[in-house]
């Protein structure tokens, strides 16, 4: 960014005139983001631009919603943490998200969970009923839309010669069945009536791996939190694995004891701060019991506020432990990763797969890494 995009950030919509607007798509972005805000500078010295249209009413919650969604999407971590505290504590806008009728009127998604997640803090105890409910909603949507896949990829392939008695859609056998009822075809209207419908059995996959999901919960990834703990949830239920989940920021947190549980998981994260990559990488180093059959799955987006060279020295020694590692920039539905490439590169070298996953994705990758 050069000093010419910084003016046009700091003046906003003033500076089009003398300066041009932006050329490209993500610097106008950042300047209608900025805008959004700090317009209400503006007009609390009663100073309009000829074409502000602004409502005085200010924006609804969705709208809202979507602002702070879209500002960690395009600013660093610090930079959409202190724009996020100036709309709560400048202008009031936690207002918005601390209405219990308009949070129970909302309708569930990710996005709106890890915006009240990121404000717990600033929410009055009586909104916390609401808010565990909105979190119980989207737990159960995920789980529901997740779980299937999940298990499909990690209890075993079809297997080509077993049938089973349970009918599961995604295991029907049609060569096998048409062969069963082809005493049943009536010679006249050519039809088959499907007295015998075959499904194959799948085969059980004896996983002895030890799962550590270790996630960042500042700032930029709030989304993958949620699908992370998601996938927790869902991982741990399958008997041949033994999960852990630790969350972290400047300080780590090991939500093991309710790994099993992700509405409980969810209302215990803090979700913002800095992030030490390094501590939170050598706590899990000390959950390795059996490093061959162990896999780290670091979340995060690379975003070291801690020691550099700590990590790449925590990370080069689990990799030579034999410890699968796996660095996700992103885990949720879109995978769209943003984070320190650099960083990333260099704990590459070092023997940890950089990736962007969605959750069913991150399955495979399991699969893979531990056939």
């Amino acid at each position: 960014m050069d000093d010419l995009d910084r003016w046009r950030l700091v003046l906003g919509r003033y500076a089009h005139e003398q300066l041009g607007e932006s050329a490209g798509e993500e610097e106008r972005r950042r300047e209608e983001a900025l805008d959004f805000l700090y317009q209400r500078e503006y007009a609390g010295r009663d100073v309009r631009g000829p074409d502000d249209t602004s409502s005085d009413d200010g924006p609804g919650l969705p709208e809202l919603v979507a602002w702070l969604d879209g500002v960690r999407e395009l600013f660093p971590g610090s930079t959409a943490e202190v724009v996020e505290r100036h709309a709560l504590e400048r202008y009031g806008l936690v207002e918005l998200i601390g209405d219990p009728d308009v949070l129970a009127r909302l309708e569930p998604s990710p996005a709106l969970l890890a915006t009240v997640l990121a404000l717990r803090e600033h929410l009055a105890p009586e909104v916390l009923d609401v808010v565990r409910e909105l979190v119980r909603k989207v737990v159960e949507e995920l789980t529901g839309r997740l779980q299937l896949d999940v298990r499909r990829a990690l209890t075993g392939r079809r297997s080509q010669h077993r049938h089973s008695p349970m009918k599961v859609a995604a295991n029907f056998d049609p060569r096998g069945t048409i062969r069963r009822n082809l005493r049943h075809v009536d010679p006249r209207t050519r039809q088959m009536v499907l007295a015998d419908v075959r499904f194959f059995e799948r085969n059980a996959r004896h996983l002895p791996w030890d799962v550590v999901l270790c996630v960042d919960q500042s700032g930029s990834m709030y989304s993958s939190v949620v699908h992370s703990a998601v996938m927790a949830s869902i991982l741990s239920a399958l008997p041949a694995f033994r999960v852990r989940l630790v969350v972290f920021s400047t300080e780590v947190v090991d939500l093991t004891p309710v790994v099993d549980d992700p509405v409980e998981t969810l209302m215990s994260v803090s979700l913002g701060g800095g992030t030490d990559i390094a501590r939170a990488v050598g706590y899990c180093a000390g959950l390795v019991e059996n490093p061959a059959r162990t896999v780290l799955v670091l979340v995060t987006d690379f975003q070291e506020g801690g020691s550099r060279r700590d990590l790449v020295r925590q990370v080069k020694r689990l990799a030579e432990s034999r410890v699968r590692l796996l660095g996700l920039a992103a885990l949720d539905k879109d995978a769209k990763p943003s984070y320190d490439r650099e960083m990333a590169a260099r704990l590459a070298a070092c023997g940890m797969e950089i990736a962007a996953l969605t959750p069913d994705r991150l399955a495979a990758w399991l699969t893979e890494v531990t056939s």
